[in-house]
């Protein structure tokens, strides 16, 4: 694959070599791959290098302008782009998502993220008002032209909806010059249509064509009406056809200049084909809805991951998606905190005697919380014997104690659905019900220190997809609607550990507060679906906590595996604590919490 300049930096070159020759000197299979482009860390590589604006870095951005202005929560999918394609693949969308180009530059003065803008709005468009049509009794030069006029009435429909969109539309749709194309050599149908299509589009289009003007006249009286249809848009485009067809439109070399809408979509949703199936049935079925099944997933977040085979970062290598953990009922934690009322009892004489309790005295203060009779005093003498008095005459307090943020990440894999015996009558209880009840007891004892404290759970189905659930904000006060969500947590997926950390970091590190501790909960060791070297998931978790000290976040894990000592310490250093009797998990939990934090 042959690299452009204007597509890639020589520096950026220079470092995409660098990269596949430090880590694969002894694979030439796997470095034969990186250099043709054919493995994912190679690809995402070569990305990062790349001019322009990114889909990966505007992704996030992407997706809240798509929810926000469309209440569209489809995913965006990129696409590569090569510079040397004579012809670059269009957008579209289908069942797996909206598919974007990887990169985008600036043109026609218009900035990449805007020519991102502008082709998700008429994506966006298009999912909201356009109906598919049978393509079977249309020739190609018919469907080109309800595809051109669809098109403008998709894009009249999305200015009138927001005005701002004329202005990058207009900058970036081509101005086809009238008498550019020879028709007595070329086809000049797609030359034509492109000056309706800019003809509707602009106002000052300067065109004197009578046909052209015609039409233009007619689309905007239909469009007068209100928000007209995919059909009776069509008729009006069959109607152009038919009026001004050449018998030249079917030569073989077509022109090509100032015909290409670069934000402007392929078109493939809007034709159904009869062929395509027997089943009266398949004619009937319903468009799929512009509504993701995940609608309240967040748009996801990229983070690096830790490759220790070649001692470096593989960037944007994971996609973790956040949303808020569903509700179930907040009673089922009230029943499990009543059932340890008795610990609870004993926790809360341990806690009374972390509470902050003393209080400091801060005098001279200009403004404060009360009066400081002594200060108060000497300025009113000095102010009678003609003195200037001093205005510090106020008071305040602060606690002198605790000052500290935690969250409490809990690993949600599937292994938590694993049974263990509980009791002297040899019952059996879920790990995960354990984990609710260690969680409640712990967020319990954190409320009444008063501490800010987040919860959240994560678990992972490959390294495209790392969900983050949030259990309770540190905005959120204990109360039912945390308990609710800590009531429904469910076990399943995978464990990427370093990922999830990583994401719980960029909370925790936002909280004002001298201390930050980032309490981990797990069964097990940090593995995926997608990873075969076992290895390779630690070695990023153990990088991510080293991350997370030069942040000066405090990692701690409480582990339930009994193997737990051959692995936690590579990560986390002396900073664990394996329990091996899973059952006094809800007594030890607060416990070692208080202990961290005494």
């Amino acid at each position: 694959m042959a690299l452009d300049c204007h597509w890639l930096s020589i520096s950026g070159l220079r470092n995409w070599v660098d990269y596949g020759i430090r880590n694969y000197p002894n694979h030439p299979e796997r470095q034969r791959d990186y250099f043709s482009l054919k493995s994912a860390d190679s690809r995402a590589v070569l990305q990062r290098e790349r001019h322009g604006t990114l889909l990966v870095d505007k992704e996030r951005l992407l997706d809240l302008y798509l929810r926000g202005l469309w209440g569209d929560s489809t995913r965006l999918v990129p696409y590569p782009t090569d510079p040397d394609q004579q012809q670059r693949p269009l957008p579209y969308y289908d069942a797996s998502g909206i598919r974007l180009p990887d990169v985008l530059d600036d043109a026609q003065g218009v900035s990449g993220i805007d020519r991102y803008r502008a082709t998700l709005a008429h994506i966006a468009g298009h999912r909201r008002w356009s109906t598919p049509m049978f393509a079977d009794n249309c020739s190609p030069m018919q469907r080109l032209a309800i595809e051109v006029f669809e098109d403008s009435r998709i894009e009249a429909l999305v200015m009138r909806a927001y005005r701002g969109m004329r202005r990058i539309f207009l900058a970036l749709h081509p101005t086809p010059r009238a008498g550019a194309c020879d028709s007595a050599t070329t086809s000049c149908l797609r030359h034509r249509l492109s000056m309706v299509s800019r003809a509707l589009l602009d106002a000052e289009h300067g065109y004197q064509d009578a046909e052209l003007l015609k039409f233009v006249r007619h689309f905007h009286e239909t469009m007068a009406q209100g928000e007209s249809s995919s059909e009776a848009i069509a008729e009006l485009a069959l109607a152009y056809i038919a009026r001004t067809r050449r018998q030249s439109d079917q030569l073989a070399n077509i022109h090509f200049a100032d015909t290409e809408v670069g934000y402007r979509d392929d078109n493939r949703h809007l034709w159904r084909f009869h062929e395509l199936s027997d089943d009266e049935e398949t004619f009937d079925e319903q468009r799929p809805t512009p509504v993701a099944a995940d609608v309240d997933r967040l748009p996801p977040r990229h983070y690096p991951e830790w490759d220790y085979q070649s001692q470096s970062y593989r960037p944007d290598w994971v996609s973790l998606y956040e949303s808020l953990h569903p509700a179930g009922d907040a009673g089922d934690i009230d029943r499990l905190l009543e059932k340890h009322a008795v610990l609870a009892r004993r926790l809360k004489r341990l806690l009374d005697i972390l509470k902050p309790q003393d209080k400091v005295r801060i005098r001279y203060q200009e403004e404060g919380s009360e009066l400081d009779l002594d200060v108060a005093l000497r300025s009113l003498i000095d102010f009678k014997g003609g003195a200037s008095p001093d205005p510090r005459i106020n008071m305040s307090h602060r606690t002198d104690g605790r000052n500290l943020a935690v969250l409490v990440l809990l690993d949600l894999s599937q292994s938590l659905a694993d049974k263990v015996k509980v009791g002297a009558s040899g019952g059996e209880q879920s790990i995960l019900e354990l984990s609710q009840e260690a969680v409640s007891l712990l967020a319990w004892s954190i409320e009444q220190l008063g501490d800010p404290f987040a919860i959240a759970g994560f678990h992972s189905d490959s390294r495209h997809d790392v969900r983050y659930l949030h259990l309770k904000g540190y905005s959120e006060r204990w109360g039912d609607v945390v308990k609710a969500r800590l009531a429904a947590m469910q076990a399943g997926y995978s464990t990427r550990m370093g990922a999830a950390m990583r994401h719980a970091a960029h909370y925790l590190a936002a909280q004002k507060a001298d201390k930050k501790l980032l309490l981990l909960l797990t069964d097990g060791q940090p593995a995926d679906i997608d990873v075969h070297d076992e290895r390779l998931l630690i070695e990023d978790a153990r990088k991510s906590v080293e991350d997370l000290d030069q942040q000066g976040i405090f990692t701690y894990c409480i582990n339930l595996d009994r193997k737990a000592d051959e692995y936690v310490g590579d990560i986390f250093g002396r900073r664990y604590t394996v329990i091996d009797n899973i059952e006094r998990l809800p007594e030890r939990l607060p416990e070692l919490f208080m202990a961290l934090t005494r």
